[in-house]
């Protein structure tokens, strides 16, 4: 009987998928992978699994990655220490190299390498790489960190017309050929703007917005840019999800279908959200 009511229960995901395959099909989906929800127990590898199922049935993924705590492992490693300013790295020359090694070379080539045991499928690509992400300087006491200045999409669109999944490192260069750190939640809100995404999806270590940080009963499933204006206006959004949601207001207002805020540490999250009724997280809409 189990094996009836398993076999019955999985027919019914596949069937209430379908129409969310149909509708996203050849839509252009932006996943932003914070280094807090990259799970070191298989985490990695199961998201990699998400983003090839989405691409193997006619989604068009682009992954844009942060990676903080690897960061900080390492500038702790190397002796360092991680000085931060408003929820920002204080980044300095060395801090930045360190930052570029980290994201560029290790946390890049790391989620490239497991989506491609499915397949010659990703491709790794930074900021700096074929004048993709453009940089102006955040703030001179911050060091080497920087804001988006422009995104030009010319190389993800080529990548993404031969059927291939770029995955972007958040490294960006002055017109002087200047690298900075930019923050991954706001270049994964411009990657999505300049891509015209159908959506644009935040995993992160929280299952989502809360009117009250403290009550898990307050989360918001769904909101309007409007709505989530006001919670900003009034202190509701602080701390680390202010880049987030600005991300999302942004992204929503200009050219996205919507935005969501999931909980990268739960199964198949990914999944959940883009194929099922049931739905899970946070979902902005523009109204």
């Amino acid at each position: 009987m189990s094996s009836t009511v398993g076999a019955a229960e999985t027919a019914a995901v596949l069937t209430q998928a379908l129409p969310y395959i149909k509708r996203f099909r050849n839509k252009v989906v932006v996943v932003k992978y914070g280094g807090n929800a990259m799970n070191p127990e298989g985490g990695a590898a199961q998201f990699a699994e998400d983003i090839v199922l989405m691409h193997s049935v006619g989604l068009k993924p682009v992954v844009v990655h942060g990676g903080g705590p690897q960061i900080t492992d390492m500038m702790t490693r190397l002796g360092k220490k991680s000085e931060f300013r408003h929820g920002l790295r204080v980044t300095d020359a060395e801090s930045l190299e360190i930052t570029r090694m980290v994201l560029v070379g290790k946390v890049n080539r790391e989620l490239v390498s497991d989506i491609n045991r499915h397949g010659p499928l990703a491709v790794g690509v930074s900021g700096e790489d074929g004048g993709l992400i453009t940089a102006v300087l955040h703030d001179a006491e911050l060091g080497f960190v920087g804001d988006v200045a422009s995104v030009n999409p010319s190389l993800l669109l080529r990548l993404l017309e031969h059927d291939l999944i770029p995955v972007i490192a958040t490294i960006g260069v002055d017109e002087a050929g200047q690298a900075y750190n930019i923050n991954a939640d706001t270049v994964a809100g411009a990657i999505a703007v300049a891509l015209h995404a159908e959506k644009l999806v935040f995993l992160t270590d929280i299952e989502g917005l809360r009117r009250d940080v403290a009550d898990p009963s307050t989360l918001v499933s769904q909101i309007t840019t409007a709505e989530l204006q006001l919670l900003v206006e009034d202190g509701t959004v602080a701390s680390g999800m202010i880049p987030k949601v600005q991300a999302c207001l942004n992204a929503v207002g200009a050219s996205v279908g919507s935005a969501h805020l999931l909980d990268g540490r739960i199964d198949h999250v990914l999944l959940l959200e883009v194929f099922t009724d049931r739905g899970i997280g946070t979902m902005i809409t523009s109204d």
